[in-house]
């Protein structure tokens, strides 16, 4: 007689773990700084390893804080997340110039060496915090809307959270090493500006976006 509850209970935790990861999906698949960064990293299998690993563990942290109602806190100090989107607003510009950059002088785009890999993984590891850490809307994402979204599970919500930080993992798993498909596609350099065009676009609207507060 106590089976029932017990599956009835598996039943309320599946249901809450899919929900999560649904619902954590659907807020990271969207194009943004993050995904555009791992998209070339991934092409450029430059650091994949460790740049999908900071996402989703990030990721996973800040879904974490939500769930425990950190956010309620955090809204007492608007200034803070002002000050981040500052902050956070000029790097992207900075990052988005440099990828105008690269598609205005084509000679600098393309597959990096192994040397080349070896010298740049430390930055690419310090911009991927960044652009992770540095972004208000990482924050509305995970901490704001997801802990709020989490809370209504009650008892399950650390199942909730639990269901959306693998579906970040995931995400990211999936952009990173599956850009490598894209490689032949990008051999030719035409296809490097196209790409670095998008993360220029993309970098460049959303640190504007960020600076003028939106």
């Amino acid at each position: 007689m106590n089976a029932v509850p017990s599956v009835d209970g598996m039943n309320h935790a599946l249901t809450a773990a899919v929900a999560g990861f649904g619902t954590g999906l659907s807020l990271i698949v969207a194009i943004g700084a993050q995904n555009a960064f791992v998209l070339r990293q991934g092409v450029r299998r430059d650091a994949v390893l460790a740049v999908v690993g900071i996402c989703a563990l990030s990721d996973a942290v800040l879904i974490a804080l939500g769930v425990g109602g950190v956010g309620a806190v955090v809204v007492a100090w608007p200034g803070a997340v002002r000050a981040v989107g500052i902050v956070g607003g000029v790097f992207l510009l900075c990052y988005g110039a440099l990828a105008a950059r690269r598609v205005l002088r084509p000679g600098a785009t393309g597959l990096s060496t192994e040397g080349e890999a070896a010298g740049t993984r430390r930055r690419a590891v310090l911009t991927c915090l960044a652009l992770t850490w540095l972004n208000p809307h990482v924050y509305l994402d995970t901490v704001f809307l997801l802990g709020s979204l989490a809370a209504d599970r009650g008892a399950l919500r650390w199942t909730f959270g639990l269901g959306a930080a693998l579906a970040s993992l995931c995400w990211f798993a999936a952009l990173g090493f599956g850009a490598r498909l894209l490689g032949r596609f990008l051999a030719r350099p035409a296809a490097w500006r196209i790409l670095d065009g998008l993360v220029a676009v993309t970098m460049l609207a959303l640190g504007a976006m960020l600076m003028s507060g939106s």
